[in-house]
């Protein structure tokens, strides 16, 4: 299940883009599917934003990149310590939570470095004969550890570095065994045996540990508080406390203070990659604050991302949202060409050779009795009026006619009226904020026998703003042309009245011995009854492209 389903169209989306895109998402929100939201790839033109307002609509979310992040993989809080926790608790922790990286971490949330469950045990198990003896621990953790009360001293959390002696045979014995060391560094574990504990605190040892819950005569701890000797009592037999001894260590003597690290923002790629060639078996994720927000694993890799996308308006890769090609598509609504992409499970793939995506989605309104809002209605209704150019192109089917009567009651809107007011209101190149903008708001890329070529549309009523700019235009197709290698880079500008366009485009110069239409000026053809992109500017490109 997703958290987040986006209903989105391609870059830079016309009115059927964005208006198709709010619509499907109103359907299935209102047949069940709440996680469904309506997103744009793009900005929205100027007719676009004139007709969200016209309808009181609110534009959808923007998103330009759905490439996955590390923050889509990892979920949960990551178990952390800080660097005074025992090596006992950890090992409870790292068993518990069945982890195998501790990140250690200062007050603020940030770490400090990691402990490793492999790293540690070859430290606590692969050790030299003196390793074994050597016990790195503070009173405190030696207290938790062995479930100790102190019987003689002071409770302190300094940590110190001692030798463990066991008493456990005589004490002329004992005492040659403990010669050489100093007695500030040694601990000695025993039990009821008052000469080894009365020759421990007169040798002036920093520690003895009373096994087994015993007691120890008040006059021992008379002499251990002159001596300045601690003395420890556990519950624990000898051969347990002299096992779990070891365990008081704070885990920040086996941290690592180098570790990898990456960032929530970082691409999931980037993560894929430090995990191949890392040799840790995890790495620490990170905030913009430098705080731990999660452990990433090869596991984590293998974790669903939570959104996914239905797309709209469109079905191939090169016109999608950049990074949709990593992102599971549940669905397809269209009405171009097919070029989709693979799937790795069956999708709903919705397509239609009709004048507008807003039919389709208008109609399954229709086929499923769903109440549609006459906010909607309208919507669809003006999408549809967009991109059939009021039913005038020759992409104009039945089809969008029924389905323009059938909205026109409902949206309280008559079409023909609705669609002269949206091009009267948003037409031409003045309702762009730069000439650049007019060619770039509707600019599709097409691909044909090996040739890249992009073609953008504006629709006009009357061409004189197009002659009184058309050199500057020109100068813009080929900046986009050079910029992303372009075999050709074309602008149709179409009168919605006189059903004509006039197509500037900067090519090959076989290109214009391959056009079938007058060419009053270098690159500049007449193309009368050419208002549609899709059924007769790309066939005619595409014929021309094959050809060269």
């Amino acid at each position: 299940m997703h958290e987040r389903i986006y209903v989105i169209g391609h870059r830079n989306p016309d009115t059927d883009s964005i208006a198709s895109a709010i619509g499907y998402a109103a359907f299935k929100q209102a047949t069940g599917h709440p996680e469904v939201v309506a997103a744009m790839a793009g900005t929205p033109n100027p007719q676009t934003s004139y007709i969200l307002k016209r309808f009181n609509i609110t534009p959808p979310v923007l998103l330009t990149d759905v490439r996955p992040r590390v923050k889509d993989v990892i979920g949960r809080t990551a178990v952390t310590a800080n660097q005074d926790l025992t090596l006992k608790e950890a090992l409870e922790l790292f068993h518990a939570q069945g982890i195998r990286v501790l990140p250690v971490v200062d007050g603020k949330g940030k770490p400090q470095g990691v402990v490793s469950l492999l790293k540690l045990s070859e430290k606590y198990l692969v050790a030299g004969t003196e390793r074994r003896r050597g016990v790195d621990a503070s009173v405190r953790s030696l207290l938790a550890t062995l479930n100790g009360t102190l019987v003689s001293g002071e409770d302190a959390s300094d940590l110190l570095h001692l030798h463990l002696f066991i008493g456990a045979m005589t004490e002329e014995s004992f005492s040659q065994r403990i010669e050489g060391y100093d007695p500030a560094t040694l601990v000695i574990m025993t039990g009821d045996r008052p000469s080894i504990q009365r020759s421990s605190i007169e040798s002036g040892v920093k520690i003895l540990i009373i096994t087994g819950g015993l007691e120890i005569d008040a006059a021992l701890v008379a002499l251990a508080q002159e001596q300045g000797t601690l003395i420890l009592s556990t519950p624990y037999d000898t051969a347990t406390a002299a096992w779990l001894i070891r365990l008081a260590t704070p885990i920040g003597c086996f941290m690592e203070e180098r570790f990898e690290r990456i960032n929530l923002r970082d691409p999931l790629d980037q993560l894929r990659l430090a995990l191949v060639h890392s040799r840790e078996p995890a790495i620490l994720v990170l905030d913009d604050e430098g705080r731990l927000a999660g452990v990433a694993t090869k596991s984590s890799l293998l974790t669903p991302l939570p959104y996914a996308l239905i797309l709209v308006d469109h079905n191939e890769l090169a016109q999608a949202v950049h990074g949709a090609e990593s992102v599971e598509i549940l669905a397809v609504i269209d009405h171009h060409k097919l070029g989709n992409p693979a799937t790795h499970h069956p999708i709903t793939f919705l397509a239609a050779p009709v004048g507008s995506t807003c039919t389709l989605v208008a109609g399954q309104f229709k086929e499923h009795g769903v109440t549609i809002s006459q906010e909607i209605a309208g919507l669809l209704l003006a999408g549809i009026m967009s991109d059939t150019i009021i039913l005038k192109s020759p992409t104009t089917t039945e089809i969008d006619r029924a389905m323009v009567a059938w909205l026109e009651p409902l949206s309280g809107c008559n079409h023909r009226e609705l669609g002269r007011e949206i091009f009267s209101a948003c037409s031409g190149f003045k309702a762009h904020p730069s000439l650049e903008k007019a060619v770039t708001a509707d600019f599709k890329k097409f691909s044909c026998n090996g040739y890249d070529f992009g073609v953008g549309q504006v629709e006009v009523v009357g061409f004189d703003e197009f002659l009184e700019n058309k050199d500057q235009l020109r100068y813009i197709l080929a900046e986009i042309r050079e910029r992303d290698g372009l075999t050709m880079a074309g602008l149709m500008v179409t009168d919605i009245h006189e059903e004509k366009t006039l197509f500037l485009a900067d090519s090959l110069k076989d290109f214009s011995r391959l056009m079938e239409y007058p060419q009053p000026k270098q690159m500049l053809f007449e193309l009368d009854g050419v208002m549609s992109r899709k059924k007769q500017m790309i066939p005619l490109l595409m014929r021309i492209f094959s050809a060269l």
